[in-house]
């Protein structure tokens, strides 16, 4: 009989599998590798767009300060151009770069020099 009056407490549970006693045919481990995966890719993506407008900007910016110096350069020389017409004795030199002749001056025409 003392093996009739055993104590509950000296029973031994069985170790359950995690679903209830059956297998479970979900890899929740690889599941969430695959899931980790997919996220970092789709937050790369997300970057791609941003990094080319950030190197298109840089390349047009270079094109527009390269113009810009350009401009400044054109805009010199012709600031100089203006200073230099503004002076009377010009307005003579470019009358006679056109073939004018002042008044009482004889003009002479020479072919065949070329």
């Amino acid at each position: 009989m003392a093996t009739a009056t055993r104590s509950r407490s000296t029973y031994r549970v069985a170790p359950r599998n995690g679903s209830g006693g059956r297998a479970s045919r979900i890899r929740w481990d690889r599941l969430g590798r695959v899931v980790l995966v997919v996220v970092i890719f789709a937050v790369l993506a997300s970057y791609i767009s941003p990094t080319l407008n950030v190197f298109d900007t840089w390349r047009e910016s270079n094109a527009a300060e390269q113009r810009l110096t350009a401009l400044k350069a054109e805009n010199e020389r012709l600031e100089r151009q203006n200073r230099e017409l503004k002076q009377p004795s010009a307005a003579v030199a470019e009358a006679r770069k056109l073939g004018m002749v002042a008044a009482g001056e004889q003009a002479y025409v020479i072919d065949g020099l070329r």
